[in-house]
């Protein structure tokens, strides 16, 4: 028999596989709704899914090309406590990062913030901000005493 996964299936496939499985087994996923039989119905709904996602993918990909024109202009300023010779007490987190750009306006998580390292010596740091899985932008980020 074969079917159109609907959702995720543990060893089997991922959403939209299209698979030849045993009656029996094709039947039990029909009856839990995580796939329909491979026919021109079910063919015709895979491709206006695919179709819907495409065209959201699209959407956010030109939505994360406008921001990340946006976010290349931004210069964050931080001001820190130093010590002797200008050693910095603690760091600029990703999360005081993230925060500062929701101040000025940007939906940002602190899980975007490719950062490895909290930010540590004083001088202007580029700081890269993942706005999709193709787009990113680079923050310049000013640690002044």
């Amino acid at each position: 028999m074969k079917i159109i996964l609907l959702e995720d299936v543990k060893k089997q496939g991922k959403k939209g596989d299209i698979l030849e499985v045993k009656d029996g087994y094709g039947a039990f996923l029909i009856k839990n709704k995580q796939a329909v039989v491979a026919s021109k119905m079910g063919l015709d709904r895979l491709q206006r899914e695919n179709d819907a996602k495409a065209k959201e993918e699209e959407e956010l990909y030109q939505k994360a090309l406008k921001d990340k024109e946006k976010l290349e202009k931004v210069e964050l300023s931080f001001q820190v406590k130093t010590g002797a010779m200008d050693k910095v007490f603690g760091s600029v987190s990703p999360k005081q990062i993230a925060d500062a750009l929701k101040e000025k306006g940007f939906s940002i998580d602190k899980k975007q913030v490719k950062e490895k390292e909290a930010l540590s010596t004083l001088g202007y740091h580029e700081v890269e901000i993942e706005l999709s899985k193709k787009v990113s932008a680079i923050v310049k980020v000013h640690l002044t005493k």
